[in-house]
């Protein structure tokens, strides 16, 4: 019989924990040691492979190419053991964590989740809601959804939605205002968000209204809200027109809560995209929740 090679597994339990904090004196907390433990298990695992997996800093630590590759591996492995010793575990992974910005998981994702857990009731969705970008390493989640370029580096994106802008505005002040074509705008309040600052140029009212050949607008008054979401609930509330990606507004123009004034679409760098590391492809659930995010889109 050939003998079993015995890696160091406590070595490796104490590197995982210490990637996945990025964080010596936390892994420490977790594993109920002290950070000098962690030290010295991460360095036995480092002599055993024969390559450095953290970079020391003054007070901080951060993985090398080879670390970030181990803990992905570990995790998942890891995560495996979990389920097979620990029936509480194993019922926790039914759970689908979900990273959505607020915009999009209260305009588009809220109202539709109910038909992917009737299809699917042996999984439950928690849908965290935050416009920061994910950190997979660190935290739970398990899938993305995500407005941008689709450049993620180290991670997996699917195209998943166009997200041509258009101005909206609420039915009421379509219906006491004079608004029936792009001149109209130089009277009426422009509601402005952040996402028009971020790297990639997504457009903003310059671009819209350079398109529509409206000059002589103060592009910059009107009100400047934080995220695409609160600015369309000023819109809704009557308080001026927004521009927004059309998939986010789907559902409020089909229920008359908003209407599009004007049939201009102006196309746009960004788009929406179904984001996860790539291990978590082969993922049962991963995959029945990709396949009908993408059938959603299809329905639009």
């Amino acid at each position: 019989m050939v003998a079993r090679h015995n890696p160091p597994l406590i070595a490796a339990r104490s590197f995982e924990a210490a990637a996945r904090h990025k964080s010596f004196l936390k892994a420490a907390h977790e594993l109920n040691v002290t950070p000098t433990a962690v030290s010295h298990q991460v360095k036995r695992l480092e002599d055993y492979l024969g390559q450095a997996l953290f970079v020391r800093l003054n007070r901080a630590v951060e993985l090398t190419e080879a670390g970030t590759t181990l803990a992905i591996k570990l995790r998942e492995i890891f995560e495996r053991l979990d389920q097979a010793l620990d029936p509480e575990i194993h019922r926790a992974r039914a759970t689908i964590r979900i990273s959505a910005m607020q915009s999009l998981a209260a305009k588009w994702l809220a109202p539709r989740l109910p038909g992917f857990e009737a299809r699917y009731p042996q999984w439950v969705v928690r849908l965290e809601v935050e416009d920061r970008l994910v950190d997979f390493q660190t935290g739970s989640t398990d899938l993305a959804l995500r407005y941008g370029t689709g450049k993620y580096p180290g991670l997996h994106s699917r195209f998943w939605m166009q997200a041509n802008v258009f101005p909206v505005c609420s039915p009421a002040l379509l219906a006491k205002t004079k608004l029936s074509k792009p001149a109209d705008l130089r009277q009426h309040t422009l509601i402005h968000d952040e996402t028009a600052e971020l790297p990639g140029n997504p457009p903003h009212w310059r671009q819209w209204l350079r398109a529509a050949r409206v000059g002589n607008v103060d592009v910059e008054r009107g009100p400047q809200f934080s995220s695409i979401y609160m600015a369309l609930e000023a819109a809704q509330a009557g308080h001026g027109v927004a521009l927004t990606p059309g998939p986010l507004v789907e559902t409020d123009l089909a229920s008359g809560r908003l209407v599009k004034p004007f049939s201009l679409e102006l196309e746009n760098p960004y788009s929406f995209w179904i984001v996860c590391p790539r291990q978590h492809l082969q993922d049962p659930k991963i995959k029945a929740l990709s396949s009908w995010l993408m059938e959603q889109a299809q329905h639009q």
